[in-house]
């Protein structure tokens, strides 16, 4: 015979109430962990913890401090927009992202890679992600002072029109602040270490929340 609430003692009800909150609340965790948004980094060795230890990383980090998202690495040391381009289609399809962050386009600085070429490359990663349903969080990227002037003001201004244009949130360079403390940078002075790992991902976890 199947006993009812009612019929147990005022001490047991109570127990067996809270028992069923606890269960409903930890159901809801779990649905709402499984349902959270699987979030892609598609960037470069600024991304990829170049010079560092993965664990050590600002992806590997965030991942511990957004624990209900299921984040993604797909960044690779040297890599241009082109060859993010080539690699996407097979990231998005593996991944599924509601979010992209794309970090690209110093190494396309680097090389000399033209403005043209540089926003050619990024259009078309943001228009076959978005095709793909993810939101897209372009992250700014700044070319060194001794590329010149005009150049690098050509180079910054892709990011700026391409933001306009696709209606995207643009992050601002993470690398901008970081980059004027010699205590968090390795001996290149183009890469992070270990120390500036935790600044960056509390510096763009604010801005993949206001994406999402």
């Amino acid at each position: 015979m199947i006993a009812l609430i009612s019929d147990i003692n005022p001490f047991s009800r109570l127990i067996l109430k809270r028992s069923l909150s606890l269960i409903g609340f930890a159901t809801i965790l779990t649905c709402s962990q499984l349902n959270a948004a699987p979030i892609l980094i598609l960037g470069d060795s600024l991304s990829a913890s170049y010079g560092v230890d993965e664990e050590q990383g600002w992806v590997h980090l965030m991942q511990g401090k957004m624990p209900q998202h299921e984040i993604t690495n797909g960044s690779v040391s040297g890599e241009t927009t082109a060859g993010g381009l080539r690699r996407l289609p097979a990231l998005l399809e593996s991944v599924q992202p509601e979010l992209v962050l794309v970090e690209l386009g110093g190494n396309d600085g680097l090389r000399g890679f033209t403005p043209t070429q540089l926003k050619e490359n990024l259009t078309k990663i943001i228009t076959l992600a978005k095709s793909q349903g993810s939101q897209i969080l372009l992250s700014e990227i700044m070319v060194p002072p001794n590329y010149g002037p005009r150049y690098a003001k050509m180079f910054n201004q892709v990011y700026q029109e391409l933001a306009t244009e696709h209606q995207i949130t643009l992050m601002p360079f993470f690398m901008t602040e970081i980059a004027t403390k010699p205590e968090y940078m390795q001996r290149d002075g183009i890469h992070p270490n270990a120390s500036a790992q935790n600044d960056i991902a509390e510096f763009v976890i604010p801005w993949i929340e206001k994406t999402l």
